[in-house]
């Protein structure tokens, strides 16, 4: 083996990136935005890299909405203006003269053809008129079975509703410590076999220059079989810990930023869900615990308490007093 080899299989076995790039260019805010997605802009991305489908399956609802609204009347405007160029006298019923007719009425007369209603109170006239009605009802089939196609795909796709707690809590562990985040199933469904990824970035200076360093942390357990409440994911602090003997200072200045990945399988819809969140050095609570988000109600069923999934409260870590605690 090479000089160049050796040093190639070196660098493969001790560096760990998981996509996120080594390199350091400048002070990240976050690599994970608090709604999951990736800290990432596009610069110079172009139409064509535009997957419409991908696209209006995945944006907010109001936009979807607004999206085809949008849609909708313009369509019908721009077949309106047609009519209206052809001669307005074209479509009957419309009350069409020499001199014009009403725009509004050739929007609605649009409005009934692309969606093929056809109250019958307006009909073309003439076989330009018929052609572009047909023409324009063919578009309107198409256009539905579309937005058809893609409403069920927003209803049908499969999607994590993972709730985090606000910040994450460095507590007590038994003789030690402990870094911990609470998660909880905001909705109703029941997700199996519930797994959890933690992952600790870190600016640090490697060869004279500040380079990015990833550290998977072990936790207490990385899987549940059921998460019909609260899961406390916890991370010993134990030697091994890359987070042992570290202050609230210390990651400050590496600028530590822990990301967890969650998966599990949706007994809804038969498949696996994911979910990311993210926690930087500042949403750390040095000195707390998570408190308890569910009860035994009077006829004896669990409540959980939902939005509850962050409540701590102070808990005295090893070496430290009440007065320091204050």
């Amino acid at each position: 083996m090479s000089a160049s080899d050796t040093r190639f299989s070196r660098s493969t076995t001790v560096s760990f990136d998981p996509g996120l790039t080594q390199q350091y260019t400048g002070v990240l805010n976050r690599v994970v935005n608090k709604n999951g997605a990736f800290n990432i802009r596009r610069a110079d991305a172009a139409w064509s890299d535009l997957n419409p489908y991908t696209f209006l399956i995945s944006v907010p609802w109001p936009v979807f909405a607004g999206i085809v609204i949008a849609a909708f009347i313009v369509v019908n405007v721009a077949f309106a203006w047609i009519y209206g160029a052809i001669g307005a006298e074209h479509i009957k019923g419309t009350g069409a003269s020499s001199g014009g007719t009403p725009f509004w009425s050739l929007f609605f007369f649009s409005a009934h053809t692309l969606t093929t209603v056809g109250y019958g109170n307006m009909y073309p006239d003439g076989a330009l008129a018929n052609g572009i009605a047909s023409l324009e009802a063919l578009l309107g089939l198409m256009s539905f079975a579309i937005a058809t196609g893609l409403l069920f795909g927003r209803f049908s796709r499969p999607s994590a509703r993972f709730g985090f707690s606000e910040r994450m809590a460095l507590a007590p562990y038994h003789d030690g410590t402990s870094l911990q985040f609470r998660v909880v199933n905001r909705r109703s469904n029941n997700l199996i076999e519930v797994e959890a990824r933690v992952m600790l970035m870190t600016v640090e200076v490697c060869n004279g220059l500040p380079s990015r360093r990833y550290t998977n942390l072990e936790l207490e357990r990385n899987q549940v079989l059921f998460l019909p409440l609260t899961w406390t994911v916890v991370h010993p602090i134990i030697e091994s810990s890359p987070l042992f003997g570290k202050t609230a200072e210390d990651l400050m200045l590496l600028q530590a930023e822990v990301v967890i990945m969650m998966r599990g399988y949706d007994e809804t819809f038969g498949q696996i869900v994911y979910a990311r969140y993210s926690y930087r050095f500042d949403e750390i609570e040095w000195g707390a615990k998570f408190a308890s988000a569910f009860e035994v109600d009077a006829r004896g069923d669990m409540l959980l308490w939902v939005d509850r999934v962050g409540l701590t409260e102070p808990a005295l870590l090893p070496g430290m007093t009440a007065r320091d605690e204050a």
